[in-house]
């Protein structure tokens, strides 16, 4: 998962991007960049980190121009560690492009064995991202055949990118001297949202991941970019937009709306709050049917993205809602850490109990999800040792089973703690006196709720159905095998770990 922004304004668009990509951080901790434009030359810093740590002032006063795009990354593909694979990329022909996805291509193999032997290029990362660059680069070449870019030119070399590239992406382009490219993959499975702002200078856009970050840049929020769409806005701020694929399936992220995106965001015309507090809705209604003897004194969230859920499930049930744990903001996500030992000592770290809400009590804890298994086990040790009679247990997810190949970073499929186990032994194995799962028609009822022309999801790590058909078992045990393996590293001349040259531009010498 990954945060993108792309934006053409009449002022220079540095301090804008750095914004945006503050409130788009919860998509991705590892790595960020900006790149900007102006009098001809692209501008770039990026580097590993948070937001905050990558930039400083003079990396800020070196990107200059009116439009440029920004990326936060939490790597599918590729390394988490290797500093060359943060994004935007670059490749300076044909005409200079620079490149933001987020998403994940599952023919990137392939991909790159063509662009080898026929389209002679060379991939200097083990980055889709870079793939995805290097095929828009070369449908534009053969679009353009060699003459000055045009609108048609540039919707066609998209066109040939959804005929080439199979799995989900968006992606924000810069192309030199002509102006910023937006556009989502024919299934829609990552978000991506339009928004503008009039000013007396002119009309400005700004391209997002979610809609957060239109609302936090003082834009209106316009519309979504719909699956198999390209958006292209010039350096005069002219916008246009053209249906690009021969086929389109609408089949938004389920876990956008589950876990990922903020609360706060639209996403295809569906809050995600609202959605959320559905959840908990039939979820409580299941509780009803599933659990009708059991005596509740209080429903407790695991902080953030389960608030709603369980807010909505307390009401329903006519039980009091509390808040039980307070989470330590500054540690990072429990599902990056490497290692079950290390993960049990990371919770008790980020979650701490309030005492008394717990001491005496019977009480029903409710998470957004459960994949390892790890996190809720140790939730439940914390309730109990907090004074708990009994703690029973609800996701508003259905059992997390499958591997998600389409750009969330999901443990194998040996570590799922629902992989092999059925409701009653994921129950035993996590210690609460009961639990409970959102049934999959439930969830999509819940988002459906709320934007009923929705009619598919992409919701593939519950039912292990791929929606764009090409993922097999051997693809499957390819990635399972990949994860499960270390990284292959070498050390450059001062020590550090680096698998690749890194080629991209830099503004200026490293901090």
């Amino acid at each position: 998962m990954c945060g993108i922004l792309g934006v053409v304004a009449t002022s220079p668009v540095n301090q804008l991007l750095y914004d945006g990509l503050q409130v788009l951080q919860h998509r991705g901790q590892d790595a960020a960049g900006i790149a900007t434009t102006e009098g001809g030359r692209f501008f770039m810093h990026k580097g590993s980190g948070l937001v905050r740590d990558v930039f400083r002032t003079r990396n800020m006063r070196n990107l200059v121009g009116n439009w440029g795009i920004g990326h936060v990354r939490y790597p599918t593909a590729g390394s988490a560690y290797n500093a060359s694979e943060a994004q935007p990329f670059y490749v300076n022909s044909p005409y200079g492009l620079m490149l933001a996805h987020n998403g994940n291509l599952t023919n990137s193999d392939e991909l790159k064995r063509e662009m080898f032997l026929a389209d002679l290029r060379h991939i200097n990362t083990n980055s889709d991202s870079e793939v995805l660059l290097n095929v828009l680069a070369h449908e534009l070449q053969a679009a353009s055949n060699g003459c000055k870019l045009d609108d048609n030119a540039i919707f066609a070399a998209v066109a040939a990118v959804h005929r080439r590239c199979r799995g989900a992406y968006a992606a924000v382009v810069m192309i030199a001297g002509v102006g910023l490219l937006a556009f989502r993959d024919p299934y829609g499975i990552r978000p991506l949202v339009i928004g503008k702002h009039d000013t007396a200078d002119g009309t400005e856009w700004l391209v997002a991941s979610e809609s957060v970050a239109i609302d936090a840049l003082g834009f209106k929020l316009l519309r979504d970019v719909e699956p198999g769409e390209a958006v292209l806005v010039d350096m005069e701020g002219r916008f246009r937009s053209r249906a690009c694929a021969q086929q389109t399936m609408h089949a938004p992220c389920m876990f956008e709306y589950v876990y990922l995106a903020r609360p706060d965001s639209l996403i295809d015309g569906v809050s995600v709050y609202e959605a959320r507090l559905k959840m908990g809705e039939y979820l409580a209604e299941k509780f009803k049917r599933v659990m009708p003897h059991v005596h509740l004194d209080v429903v407790i969230p695991i902080p953030d993205s389960s608030r709603p859920a369980a807010l909505e499930m307390a009401n329903k049930l006519g039980v009091a809602y509390r808040e039980g744990f307070v989470k330590n903001r500054y540690i990072g996500r429990t599902f990056i850490m490497p290692g079950q030992a290390v993960r049990r000592k990371s919770v008790r770290q980020k979650l701490n109990t309030i005492h008394q809400e717990f001491k005496g009590k019977s009480v029903l804890l409710v998470d957004d999800s459960i994949v390892r298994g790890t996190t809720s086990q140790e939730i439940v040790n914390m309730a109990r040792d907090a004074g708990a009679t009994k703690v029973y247990f609800a996701s508003a997810a259905p059992p997390v089973r499958y591997a998600n190949v389409y750009g969330i970073d999901m443990p194998t499929r040996g570590e799922l703690i629902a992989s092999d186990r059925d409701d009653e032994a994921i129950c035993r194995e996590i210690g609460a006196d009961g639990l409970i799962y959102q049934d999959l028609d439930d969830l999509r009822a819940s988002v459906r709720a709320i934007n009923p022309a929705l009619n598919f999801f992409e919701t593939s790590c519950f039912d292990g159905c791929y929606v764009t058909g090409d993922v097999t078992a051997e693809y499957l045990a390819t990635i399972e095998t990949q994860r499960g393996s270390p990284p292959v590293t070498v050390e450059d001349a001062d020590g550090a770990v680096t698998n690749q040259l890194d080629l991209n531009l830099a503004s200026e010498t490293q901090d």
